[in-house]
């Protein structure tokens, strides 16, 4: 039984919310137990590298879930948070070899992020998700000298 972990950033929150719950019907619709996934809440999306990391580090967990919702404002703001974020979360997935998925949106919009936090099949959450369920299964495979 694979172990998920979900970092998801409190700031945007009502966007951020829509994408933890298209993260977790996923995990349902695909057989993951409730108590397979644990849900860990940061205050931004520069907090999530980090906090991913750490539970990456922790050896408890298949893949980590990142969520987070940046949108550009008039300031350089958006893009030092974004390169920070991505650059992090890639860093935190090479560095500790657990698969860590990018659900952090960037959008120039409210409407855009509104648009890819709703419910259904465009959701950012559940793509995230899906990419975390089919590396932590290639990783099982790897691990145990399956053919992928």
């Amino acid at each position: 039984m694979f172990r998920f972990a979900v970092v998801v950033s409190r700031f945007n929150e009502e966007i951020t919310e829509g994408l933890l719950r298209g993260t977790l019907e996923y995990f349902a619709e695909h057989s993951i137990a409730t108590d397979a996934v644990k849900v860990f809440r940061v205050p931004g999306a520069f907090e999530i590298p980090l906090a991913a990391k750490r539970l990456a580090e922790s050896g408890d967990y298949d893949a980590i879930v990142c969520l987070g919702c940046l949108i550009k404002g008039d300031t350089m703001h958006f893009e030092y948070i974004a390169g920070a974020a991505s650059h992090g979360i890639a860093q935190a997935a090479t560095s500790t070899g657990v698969p860590i998925a990018f659900g952090v949106l960037t959008t120039m919009t409210e409407e855009q992020a509104a648009e890819r936090s709703a419910p259904g099949a465009g959701n950012k959450g559940r793509e995230a998700a899906a990419a975390a369920l089919e590396m932590a299964a290639l990783f099982h495979q790897l691990d145990e000298g399956i053919d992928a």
